[in-house]
């Protein structure tokens, strides 16, 4: 059996977030494949590449990634299988409105790693929503 490389999306709006978790899941032997600091360009991002899995920030500067992660669904249902937010705050700050998003689940960005996020997905096709 061959390992698919899982090509990933990040979204956050700090660029030195987006360089390190690039370089740390290409390490680890993701494929980045795509890097947006706002809304719209993830958007975009998600419609041309198609990625496995998308990275969402919850705190994207004026924008919201739960609002983010609600329009991606909206434009591909599927999208909801495929994303996961991550954060630099503790789960318990936002526990309410994530449990309400349509995302896979949450992940912490000093817990952000391949086997967290393939954990995460594997979760959501064999249970539903991981938090």
């Amino acid at each position: 059996m061959i390992a698919l490389t899982l090509r990933c999306v990040i979204v956050d709006d700090n660029p030195a977030v987006l360089r390190a978790a690039s370089e740390l899941l290409e390490h680890q032997g993701m494929s980045v494949v795509g890097v947006a600091a706002v809304g719209d360009h993830a958007v975009a991002l998600m419609e041309e590449l198609e990625p496995d899995v998308m990275l969402v920030d919850i705190v994207l500067g004026r924008e919201s990634g739960f609002e983010l992660v609600r329009r991606l669904v909206q434009r591909c249902e599927s999208a909801a299988s495929r994303t996961i937010l991550i954060s630099t705050y503790e789960e318990a700050d936002f526990a309410q409105p994530i449990a309400a998003s349509p995302a896979v689940g949450f992940l912490p960005k000093s817990e952000l790693s391949a086997t967290a996020i393939q954990r995460l997905l594997a979760g959501a096709r064999d249970e539903g929503p991981q938090r």
